[in-house]
């Protein structure tokens, strides 16, 4: 158990490390979550003219806790394992007494601290502009964000890792995840809470893994009614799926890699 523990911070204090070098690009990084602080004031405007069952309070809190959400979650595994299939590179860490997808673990987590900062300094921003919208959570709410969180950011993170593997067959895997991102731009709560959709697309939405991704842990923030035991169990669920079909896809994908760009 040491040693795996000594491993593990070895990997995320030189990834982290590597990741505050490029201060400027983490910026940018930071600011391109922030869609969900635009649809705010376009939602904003909506609950006021409309009936949603959420005040323009409601929506405000909901985008920012969106937003929190997404900068937690954000994953790119799958351009990095598709460059490191096609070019080759990924060769030498075959070769290590580790199992590679932890590198790529390492790398989203010490990204993880190194944007943090910057996010808070958005969130005070927000706060500051929009004293309105200031509240804070209960205890429970904030234990059971934070729980759902780490298992979205889990979930998220195995379902591009399943869809990188087919770069072991093809040269553009991020094609699937391009695909994929298509119905979780609409499903997910990222551009409009759960509670507007009707009823009957609300219901299938709720079978797949796209609401417990962004709509279920920024509704347990901001205090939204949600089933907390239906959620987390779903979430579980799908993450074993996604992470059975993964270990599949990597023995028999093992197989047809050659390291072609080595």
């Amino acid at each position: 158990m040491k040693k795996i523990i000594k491993k593990a911070l070895t990997l995320l204090s030189v990834y982290y490390a590597y990741m505050v070098e490029y201060r400027a690009e983490l910026i940018l990084w930071v600011l391109a979550g922030s869609l969900p602080i635009i649809l705010m004031g376009v939602w904003i405007q909506a609950a006021q003219n409309g009936k949603f069952g959420l005040t323009p309070v409601d929506f405000a809190r909901y985008f920012l806790a969106v937003f929190l959400v997404r900068q937690f979650t954000v994953v790119w595994v799958i351009w990095e394992f598709e460059r490191q299939v096609v070019e080759g590179k990924l060769s030498p860490r075959l070769l290590q007494p580790l199992d590679p997808a932890w590198h790529y673990i390492s790398t989203h987590l010490s990204e993880r601290l190194a944007r943090m900062p910057f996010t808070l300094f958005l969130v005070i921003l927000f706060f500051v502009l929009y004293p309105q919208t200031f509240w804070l959570p209960s205890f429970a709410n904030l234990v059971l964000f934070a729980v759902s969180v780490m298992l979205a950011f889990a979930l998220r993170f195995v379902i591009q890792y399943t869809f990188a593997m087919f770069a072991f067959w093809t040269e553009r895997a991020s094609a699937l995840e391009n695909f994929w991102y298509l119905f979780y731009l609409f499903l997910s709560g990222l551009i409009a809470p759960l509670e507007v959709f009707p009823e009957p697309v609300r219901a299938i939405a709720l079978l797949t893994p796209f609401p417990y991704l962004i709509n279920f842990p920024a509704s347990l923030l901001v205090g939204l009614p949600v089933d907390i035991t239906r959620g987390f169990l779903t979430m579980i669920g799908w993450f074993l799926v996604f992470l059975g079909v993964n270990r599949l896809l990597w023995r028999r994908g093992l197989k047809q890699y050659s390291g072609m760009g080595a």
